[in-house]
């Protein structure tokens, strides 16, 4: 009882200083950005492992946190082996394969009403396609190596990123492209000093979409089939034995790595398109 005692009062002291930092003008300092977040996501695990403790829950249904964490830091090797194996070969690789053929193919489709009225509605089509029909056919086709699941995530980020691509290169007014013409500008430099620009933000909002679909895609396309490594692999065999503190152990590799995949495309995102009102006043 004393652990859900703990827990509350925890929750109760989280909650009264994250409503002081709101109501105050620190909610505009850049540490408060970063400290209410953090806060809120400390309280989480305190509470997660008050309420595990002081209700006796069992390990094989929900592990505490300060479990995973041992079992985090006995099973690094593991973790780091299978990390490399699920989102450096697997999730990486297709990202940056499937981000220029959808780039590349964009502009095509840019350049082509055919492209534009025939392949968009199949991409649309293709990208509501679930990722468990997908992933075996693949596996089938590339082994059970990293190939296959750099496949799948070429499938799953292209027709997000090329959607996104060409909604952008539209995004220029007539009154823009028409100064271009009146400057003798022929098509690919209207492109790159102008269209280009203008889109960057839609090909990274693809971009960040494809960030959250990459590694997702690459640990299903592991319960199809795998080497005795990876992180799909992991999540199945452990959770066959019941070890249920090794399985959110990967999850929270998959947790890690994806938030550090996202940042980084976002700040890429900050950088290159400094210049567009949603990145203003941001610091």
């Amino acid at each position: 009882m004393r652990w859900l005692i703990y827990g509350f009062a925890f929750w109760a002291i989280a909650f009264w200083i994250n409503l002081l930092i709101a109501r105050t003008p620190l909610r505009e300092k850049r540490w408060a950005r970063v400290f209410v977040p953090a806060l809120f996501g400390f309280t989480l695990l305190v509470v997660w492992e008050s309420m595990v403790r002081g209700l006796n829950v069992s390990p094989i249904i929900l592990p505490a946190p300060t479990a995973i964490a041992e079992r985090f830091m006995a099973a690094r090797d593991i973790l780091w082996q299978d990390f490399v194996q699920t989102a450096v070969k697997g999730a990486l690789s297709g990202y940056v394969i499937g981000a220029i053929a959808a780039f590349s193919t964009a502009i095509l489709v840019d350049r082509s009403d055919f492209l534009q009225k025939g392949l968009l509605p199949i991409g649309n089509f293709v990208a509501a396609l679930p990722i468990v029909g997908i992933a075996p056919i693949l596996v089938k086709w590339y082994g059970f190596g990293w190939e296959s699941k750099s496949a799948v995530v070429v499938v799953m980020v292209f027709f997000p990123i090329l959607i996104n691509t060409v909604q952008g290169l539209r995004e220029t007014s007539a009154m823009q492209r028409d100064l271009m013409h009146t400057y003798a500008a022929g098509y690919w430099t209207t492109l790159i000093k102008l269209r280009l620009p203008a889109a960057m933000p839609f090909v990274f909002n693809g971009l960040k979409i494809g960030t959250t679909l990459a590694l997702i895609g690459a640990i299903v396309a592991e319960y199809f089939g795998s080497p005795i490594y990876g992180m799909g692999f992991r999540i199945q065999s452990e959770a066959g034995r019941l070890s249920m503190d090794m399985v959110w152990a990967e999850i929270a590799v998959a947790a890690l790595a994806g938030s550090a995949f996202y940042g980084t495309v976002t700040l890429m995102e900050k950088i290159v398109t400094f210049w567009h009102p949603s990145q203003r006043g941001q610091g």
